[in-house]
């Protein structure tokens, strides 16, 4: 069920700090229900670091996280990933030694309500979890491979369908198309947007700018900790700061020309044109 519009994120001059480095340096942003925003910049921009914070990984030196009307900025990460939002890892984060489903299933356990390690026993409600995550990745005929025997682009599908195991209201991917080939890519595009059309709100980090963009409802650059660009993504490569910190003459020449090329193909006055 979708979620009805409004902000469902909203986070408040958020502040990580490291000694004296700032690693997120009082960001703020919202997300509304429904969106798909894309967070891009360079390494140590401080994007993985800011989803940390959120989804409470590590705990934030100031400013505020809201996830819809609860204030979740002193909250563990485990109670974070029950209140709806689940994420997924630049490394592929995984219990190596137990099979695909097994995965899956401990996601689905622990992932929606609070429960106690002893007495450990799976409901028909985690099964059915477990199965339509896995069915929704592609990975049901793998469900009984040990994770370890795994390739990359498998180790992914399992992240998300380990994510989405926890039905979740808001998702947040690090880097997912990250060491992937452009088949792969693609495939994993089609999934976030499938993901979106099924009312999840998705908040993604990626250095692979056609997927970052593609996707995108808007675009948020970091640099330094800081935001340096809020804006729709075809106004990235026209922002100069963006450019110098970032993308480059090469990649903003690229950029544009993608979207010059989208334009020509929706604009029906543009069809036929030389």
């Amino acid at each position: 069920m979708t979620e009805a519009a409004g902000p469902m994120l909203v986070c408040d001059g958020v502040v990580k700090r490291f000694g004296s480095l700032a690693a997120v340096d009082g960001v703020s942003m919202v997300v509304n229900a429904g969106e798909i925003v894309g967070i891009g910049g360079p390494n140590g921009a401080g994007k993985t670091t800011f989803f940390d914070v959120v989804t409470g990984i590590t705990p934030a030196s100031g400013g505020r996280v809201h996830f819809g009307d609860t204030d979740i900025s002193a909250f563990p990460a485990d109670r974070i990933c029950q209140l709806g939002m689940a994420r997924t890892f630049q490394l592929n984060a995984a219990f190596d030694s137990l099979t695909v489903r097994e995965n899956i299933e401990i996601a689905a356990y622990f992932g929606r309500q609070r429960r106690r390690l002893a007495g450990f026993r799976l409901g028909e409600d985690v099964r059915q979890a477990t199965i339509e995550a896995l069915d929704f990745v592609g990975l049901a005929d793998k469900a009984d491979e040990t994770v370890a025997r795994l390739p990359v682009l498998d180790r992914k599908l399992l992240m998300i369908a380990g994510a989405i195991a926890t039905r979740p209201k808001m998702l947040f991917l690090d880097e997912p198309v990250g060491g992937l080939n452009v088949a792969e890519i693609d495939q994993i595009m089609a999934m976030v947007l499938k993901l979106r059309d099924q009312g999840l709100t998705i908040v993604l980090i990626e250095h692979v700018m056609r997927f970052l963009l593609a996707l995108s409802s808007r675009v948020v650059i970091m640099h330094h900790g800081k935001v340096i660009f809020e804006g729709r993504p075809d106004k990235v490569a026209e922002d100069q700061t963006v450019v110098e910190t970032y993308l480059g003459q090469g990649t903003q020449k690229r950029l544009k020309k993608f979207f010059d090329e989208q334009a020509a193909t929706t604009n029906p006055a543009a069809v036929g044109t030389p």
